[in-house]
């Protein structure tokens, strides 16, 4: 077997040839959970359709729930990008995370086979899946510490707020996803929880 096959994404730094590899896997099980949701992410597929050998796929993700979590880590930092490429206007901190997360919501809206598959797999996750699901919760924290436009390191206050934020966000994805929220009051609860932000000492209105 190849050293490279043996190395997993999660411990070590990738070699380029096993970068592209990697994007290939989460590019793939975005596509099958697209079409079919959480029950079309079949490992067997994934590796078929990303040109790798099913042996290779395991090494980098143990399970479907590893795969689908990474997969959402991965949506996260493209979503990252776009918005960084057009920050939210708000005046107060609360309004600018409030907008980016209501823009990165609408974005998982468009795609609800996969939102519902990579909400799933969080769900799901055990502790085996910690380093994924980790880096999950470090791409939203960095997401919204981003919106509220920090000129200093963010107080304790500060990240529990963010706690806090991200674990409303997550829980109106599900709400969402389970038909039991609609959207307008999606966007009641997360203008509600970012308000938290004005409390911490924020930074001041632009």
């Amino acid at each position: 077997m190849p050293a490279e096959a043996k190395v997993p994404a999660s411990t070590s730094p990738l070699t380029e040839r096993q970068e592209a590899r990697r994007r290939r896997i989460l590019r793939a099980s975005a596509q099958l959970a697209s079409r079919g949701g959480f029950d079309a992410v079949q490992m067997r597929e994934v590796a078929e359709s990303s040109q790798v050998a099913l042996g290779t796929l395991y090494r980098y993700f143990p399970s479907k729930v590893h795969l689908l979590v990474a997969t959402m880590q991965d949506q996260l930092a493209h979503m990252h990008g776009t918005l960084r490429k057009k920050p939210p206007a708000g005046e107060r901190a609360s309004e600018r995370v409030a907008e980016t997360l209501m823009r990165a919501f609408r974005a998982l809206q468009r795609e609800p086979h996969l939102a519902d598959a990579m909400v799933r797999a969080l769900t799901f996750a055990d502790r085996s899946v910690s380093p994924e699901v980790d880096q999950v919760s470090r791409q939203t924290t960095a997401i919204i510490l981003d919106a509220m436009g920090l000129e200093h390191e963010p107080t304790p206050e500060q990240l529990s707020a963010v706690r806090v934020i991200e674990h409303t966000w997550h829980s109106a994805l599900i709400t969402w996803l389970s038909g039991r929220a609609s959207i307008a009051q999606v966007k009641i609860d997360i203008e509600t929880v970012c308000r938290l932000i004005d409390l911490t000492g924020g930074p001041e209105p632009h």
